[in-house]
């Protein structure tokens, strides 16, 4: 979903923060955008300079330094952070000091988990919280997000969000392949209307795109 929201790269600079093995990156790449991916974990970074034009180094819970070779004529026309600010201690200064580098006229496409999606509601329901290796629940998740909760916080961060869109939930990666038949089919297609109607309750991942709020500008 997020690559369907940004056109063919023709050499326009994108920011990717927390570009795990540049599994994103290099799909980025491939559509003609130059790449430039952030990175805290060195084993993973690595995998990601193969991937795309650069990839830093950084720690994104500290303070992010001036980036290397990204003076002012250096500024990104897209900015993206795909599942990573829910990892971080800082998620509001760190989204803030990283925009310093977005072109006036950019954008900014934010993925964030929806904590409030029904299958933790009813787990919760039953008394349960329970963390696991992947999902809303993942067990290095430090932040937790509503709808509500992520409008305020990309609000917070001086972001005026012109489309808010919602995934379903992931029913293929949990389902094992041999049950998915024509009626799994059909569930998943009803799951993905549902996410599309009732984001807050059915959402399991929220997806802002966004610019910079015109209001901070003036």
């Amino acid at each position: 979903m997020i690559l369907s929201r940004l056109r063919e790269g023709q050499g326009r600079r994108l920011l990717d923060v927390g570009a795990a093995d540049g599994y994103l990156a290099e799909r980025l790449s491939a559509r003609g955008y130059e790449v430039t991916c952030l990175e805290g974990d060195p084993s993973l970074a690595k995998v990601a300079s193969t991937k795309c034009f650069r990839c830093v180094l950084v720690d994104l819970d500290g303070l992010i330094p001036p980036l290397s070779g990204l003076p002012l004529s250096g500024l990104f026309d897209v900015i993206v952070y795909a599942d990573i600010l829910e990892h971080l201690r800082s998620p509001l200064k760190t989204l803030m000091l990283i925009n310093r580098y977005l072109r006036r006229d950019g954008i900014v496409i934010v993925s964030i988990p929806n904590v409030a999606n029904i299958w933790v509601r009813l787990q919760l329901l039953l008394g349960n919280f329970d963390y696991a290796d992947r999902g809303i629940l993942d067990r290095t998740h430090l932040q937790f997000f509503t709808l509500k909760s992520f409008r305020i916080f990309l609000q917070e961060a001086g972001l005026e969000v012109f489309e808010l869109l919602s995934t379903p939930v992931p029913l293929p990666l949990v389902v094992p392949e041999q049950y998915q038949g024509r009626i799994f089919g059909l569930a998943c297609s009803m799951n993905a209307r549902l996410a599309r109607i009732w984001k807050s309750l059915f959402g399991y991942q929220f997806i802002g795109v966004a610019r910079r709020s015109q209001a901070r500008e003036t």
